[in-house]
């Protein structure tokens, strides 16, 4: 019997991965400090104001002072996902025996109620100044983290109820400064992806399916930093791709009973900025940047068991490359404060309405945001930042197919509405 019982519970365990809704496109997460918050993020890749650099350009290291250098941040992110159903089909019973559907349906169920929520981003970085040149730094954050749950009862149940995503990220880096004009930055990246997908099975009494799985996998950043005039810096990043060869499992509640070892490869995507910070005066601070993800190497994704052999047609995303443009500014009101404000734009990588999943309601979305610093000290000083990423309405026309792919058993039709807020706070402090 389990060789016969396929239900796609397991493609849409890798849709889970596609499940970050507050921070870039995708399922990336831009939340890596709080002193980015305040300005959409632009120009991170020139700006080398704090140890968060390591991230967004580990050649920023060059320009913290000499001595030890220590951010820790922490982002709020509170968001709202709301489904209307717009004329989705019932899903029929099947026979888990036959994988035939019964001639019996499943009921219809709900909107889903709001499947968004709150979360804590957390990000700590370190840099130590080995001599005027030289640097070495480390970060800790939260590169990609997500989760949805609609109600028990949701309409789209079938394609997908929760999801729960959370990948930590270290990143050693160096740095050296070869001129006036020319700094260099390396990092590796260490990541560990934990990650749980939960759908309803459509056999009779729509037993809950749960999958979970696990992983680690390395990667690499690479960044320049070109002090063109006194005014004038230009950065250039570069942040690899991952693959993550998942390990984990697929259990289907009572009365089918369910639990074998599944595998299925997750690859996140490569992405290049080139950021832009210019002076003018004493007081204004004028940031902008273009970033580009390489989202079209997420096409399908093809999930197998643990014995090699394919556990379902491939789970076709379809997506495309897509870019970030952000434009921001800075003002030293005074001694202790700096103020500032940014805009950015955002594209989905998602390209239709029949690629749009339950768990990635994904559209194109623009940021707006405010806020200042305040120099405690000589040394220390607090980032605050807040956010409101405004999403452009989106609908989904989403096929549940059958295992084989030749037929379709339900299509989920409807529209998404989503927003979120973000508060951030980061602690800067040199030594």
């Amino acid at each position: 019997m389990q060789k016969t019982i396929t239900p796609r519970l397991i493609p849409a365990f890798m849709a889970l991965a596609f499940s970050g809704l507050a921070g870039a496109s995708g399922f990336q997460l831009q939340n890596q400090n709080a002193s980015g918050t305040s300005v959409a993020f632009a120009g991170a890749a020139a700006v080398a104001e704090d140890a968060s650099t390591i991230f967004f350009n580990p050649a920023g290291m060059t320009y913290l002072p000499l001595g030890h250098s220590i951010s820790v941040a922490g982002t709020m992110i509170s968001r709202s996902v709301k489904f209307s159903d717009a004329g989705t089909t019932r899903m029929p019973v099947i026979n888990p025996i036959t994988n035939l559907p019964t001639g019996a349906f499943h009921p219809l169920g709900g909107d889903g109620g709001d499947s968004g929520g709150n979360a804590l981003v957390p990000a700590m970085y370190y840099s130590y100044a080995i001599s005027s040149a030289l640097r070495f730094g480390l970060g800790f954050s939260v590169t990609y983290g997500s989760e949805t749950e609609y109600d028990d009862n949701f309409a789209g149940r079938f394609s997908g109820r929760y999801t729960s995503i959370h990948q930590l990220n270290l990143n050693p880096s160096v740095a050296y400064k070869f001129s006036d004009m020319l700094s260099l930055g390396f990092g590796l990246n260490f990541a560990k992806s934990e990650i749980e997908f939960r759908q309803a099975a459509p056999f009779v009494g729509a037993p809950e399916g749960r999958l979970k799985g696990d992983d680690t996998a390395w990667g690499y950043n690479l960044g320049a930093m070109f002090q063109l005039t006194p005014e004038t810096r230009l950065g250039v990043s570069y942040r690899s791709a991952m693959k993550f060869d998942l390990e984990g499992t697929q259990t289907i509640a009572a009365p089918l009973n369910i639990s074998r070892s599944i595998v299925a490869d997750l690859e996140t995507p490569d992405t290049f900025s080139l950021a832009l910070s210019q002076k003018i005066g004493d007081r204004v601070e004028l940031l902008a940047d273009a970033t580009w993800t390489g989202w079209s190497s997420v096409n399908a994704l093809t999930p197998v068991l643990a014995n090699g052999t394919r556990a379902t047609a491939p789970l076709r995303y379809n997506f495309k490359d897509a870019w970030r443009f952000g434009l921001g500014g800075k003002y030293q009101l005074n001694e202790s404060w700096n103020l500032r404000a940014g805009v950015a734009y955002d594209q989905s990588p998602v390209p239709d309405d029949a690629s749009r999943t339950m768990t990635v309601p994904d559209s194109n979305r623009t940021w707006l945001s405010f806020g200042a610093r305040w120099n405690l000290t000589k040394s220390a000083s607090l980032d605050m930042g807040y956010a409101h990423i405004f999403f452009e309405d989106s609908s989904t026309s989403r096929e549940v197919k059958n295992t084989n792919e030749s037929a379709t058993l339900q299509t989920v039709r409807g529209d998404f509405k989503t927003s979120a807020d973000l508060f951030s706070m980061q602690l800067n402090y040199n030594f």
